[in-house]
């Protein structure tokens, strides 16, 4: 029985984690483009969702590309960058592939284009526009992080999951605690009907031998059952102080 919930508890800790780090994902990806226009990434790598086909078969809508934060002046005609640009008249992150590069007097500017678009891109950026070069991406993806993007995504996968792992570590603590007093008060019936015997051997008439045996008999074989309680609740409280150590 132990191992079965142990293995519980594992498979718990491991379904948590994965919710962390998928719930720390969606609020990178989702929060990455911030209002200044600047972009934020983790050791120079930014997450994005793609959201159309026009780099398709490279790599498609719904996808999840990564950029990395690169030397614009080691750029290359065919390198796929990430660049800030106008798109129906709202600011925009796009990520083409670089068409052309000119040069006049020292200032590179960039030509880019689509793989699935027929023509080039109507703006020419300039090495400030560039946010990164394009790493891997990762099919569908990009989905995923839309979806949690979404009130009822974020409400599904991350808070109703957490809020239900809250509510089972609250009924942990307290069905431990529970045994706990059990035990304890097993153990105080326990002394007090070893007094009895006690008394009884000093003389006391007030207690039968008879009477202070079958109290003791029945207080030895609740602490039986009070010290196996309590074993289980110290083993609980041990495993639980274990996976808040894993866990830091």
């Amino acid at each position: 029985m132990q191992s079965v919930k142990k293995a519980a508890s594992i498979a718990l800790s491991v379904v948590m984690w994965i919710i962390i780090l998928v719930a720390a994902l969606y609020a990178f990806t989702t929060l990455a483009t911030r209002e200044d226009g600047s972009v934020s990434d983790i050791a120079g790598f930014t997450p994005l969702a793609v959201q159309s086909d026009s780099m398709a078969p490279t790599f498609n809508k719904g996808d999840l590309i990564v950029i990395k934060k690169c030397d614009t002046s080691k750029l290359e005609v065919g390198d796929i960058v990430t660049f800030h640009t106008i798109i129906d008249n709202e600011y925009a992150l796009n990520t083409h592939r670089i068409a052309a590069i000119d040069e006049v007097n020292g200032m590179r500017s960039f030509t880019t284009k689509g793989d699935n678009n027929d023509v080039a891109d109507s703006h020419i950026i300039s090495d400030g526009d560039i946010v990164g070069k394009y790493v891997f991406a990762l099919p569908q993806m990009g989905k995923v992080m839309d979806f949690l993007s979404s009130s009822m995504g974020f409400l599904i996968v991350i808070v109703l999951p957490m809020l239900l792992f809250f509510i089972y570590q609250v009924y942990h603590l307290i069905v431990v605690g529970m045994n706990l007093k059990r035990a304890m008060a097993e153990e105080d019936r326990l002394a007090a009907a070893a007094a009895i015997v006690d008394a009884e051997g000093k003389g006391d008439t007030t207690v039968t031998t008879d009477n202070a045996a079958e109290q003791l008999a029945q207080a030895e074989a609740k602490l039986e059952e009070a010290r196996r309680l309590k074993a289980e609740a110290e083993a609980a409280m041990n495993a639980t102080k274990q996976e808040d150590t894993d866990g830091e």
